[in-house]
């Protein structure tokens, strides 16, 4: 509906903004998210996108400059992998891992360059089959580990280790108190941030590396 008030030379229009009236993209995300997690909880590492400086966390422990894909498990609405974008990864190295088949048109919509995988990441190795060329330089996960039995964390990082060259990092966060997965596994090397609590809920970035 529009309305228009004229006054001696002075004519406003009270028609509303299309602009105001327009939802921030944010927002939408968090519905789609809201609505997953409603649907499949355990499919869903939590109830909200995670929030820019985890996200910006985790991106960091990324190197760029390192040769070979970057696979991101659970992307979910894209969060940590605009982090990944505005760190420096190049959007043609990603390779986005996602069960949600909504999620993944989002995903394939806002990152063309991207490779988006509609699979399992807990079956990672059937899921990447014939995707990768080259080892990767980073698997990032936004998995809901602590929701899984530990030998399924065991056997995706041990998938993970597979997929990735010697010494590239399993990035993966937890708003758990404890470590995902522990951190005394023969021949890998473990650190963690410090506890991100900007973030709702407060979280930690853990970071495996093997060879």
């Amino acid at each position: 509906m529009s309305c228009r008030l004229s006054l001696p030379g002075c004519e406003m229009s009270l028609q509303p903004s299309v602009r105001a009236l327009k939802k921030p993209p944010r927002l939408d995300d968090e519905v789609r998210f809201l609505r997953s997690w409603i649907e499949k909880p355990l499919h869903m590492g939590a109830v909200m996108p995670s929030g820019r400086v985890l996200a910006r966390t985790m991106a960091q422990y990324v190197d760029v400059q390192a040769r070979g894909p970057v696979i991101e498990l659970g992307p979910g609405t894209g969060a940590i992998t605009s982090a990944l974008i505005e760190y420096g990864i190049d959007p043609a190295r990603l390779v986005l891992v996602e069960y949600d088949p909504g999620f993944c048109a989002l995903l394939r919509d806002r990152y063309p360059q991207a490779t988006v995988v509609q699979g399992d990441a807990y079956a990672l190795r059937d899921s990447l089959f014939g995707t990768l060329a080259e080892p990767a330089a980073a698997v990032v996960s936004g998995l809901p580990l602590v929701t899984k039995p530990m030998l399924t964390r065991l056997k995706l990082i041990r998938d993970a280790f597979a997929a990735l060259s010697p010494g590239a990092p399993f990035i993966q966060f937890t708003y758990s108190v404890t470590p995902p997965i522990p951190k005394s596994l023969p021949g890998v090397t473990t650190q963690a941030s410090e506890r991100i609590w900007m973030n709702l809920p407060p979280a930690r970035v853990w970071v495996y590396r093997k060879g």
